[in-house]
């Protein structure tokens, strides 16, 4: 099995952005004045499909919300995280079912044991950056 890697050059991620259908955003806000929702609704608008990941939440952005990623029922290329850095690998471990091409750790979250566990599965990982910023900053 081929490992995963963290992604940092520009190229990586591009052809990330560039190829991801789905994406599952794990902690998205259903109030309009959070990051999360303010990403998340980007991303929709830029023909992502956005899974919400959001306990006590039925739907967010107009999709069916899930309570976990371990009942989210289908593969999803990229999991968008906005959580605290020490509540990132348990939602680490709960990925691992679902096998997403890159495990996405939004600004200012890096959590390196997570991101190792992931490797290990062959899942890749971004750490401490904001997708929206990226998408933008590469003209996608």
């Amino acid at each position: 099995m081929t490992s995963g890697r963290i992604l940092t050059a520009d190229e990586e991620i591009r052809s990330v952005l560039s190829t991801a259908k789905s994406i599952a955003v794990l902690g998205l806000s259903p109030k309009p004045d959070r990051d999360s929702f303010q990403v998340a609704a980007y991303l929709q608008q830029h023909g992502y499909r956005i899974i919400p990941v959001r306990p006590a939440q039925a739907e967010i952005l107009g999709e069916k919300a899930y309570a976990s990623l371990d009942t989210v029922p289908e593969t999803v290329d990229i999991i968008d995280v906005f959580r605290s850095p020490d509540q990132v690998l348990p939602h680490a471990r709960e990925a691992l079912r679902l096998k997403p091409k890159v495990f996405w750790m939004q600004e200012g979250i890096e959590n390196h044991e997570a991101a190792a566990l992931l490797n290990a599965a062959a899942i890749h990982v971004v750490m401490n950056r904001c997708i929206k910023r990226e998408h933008v900053r590469l003209g996608l």
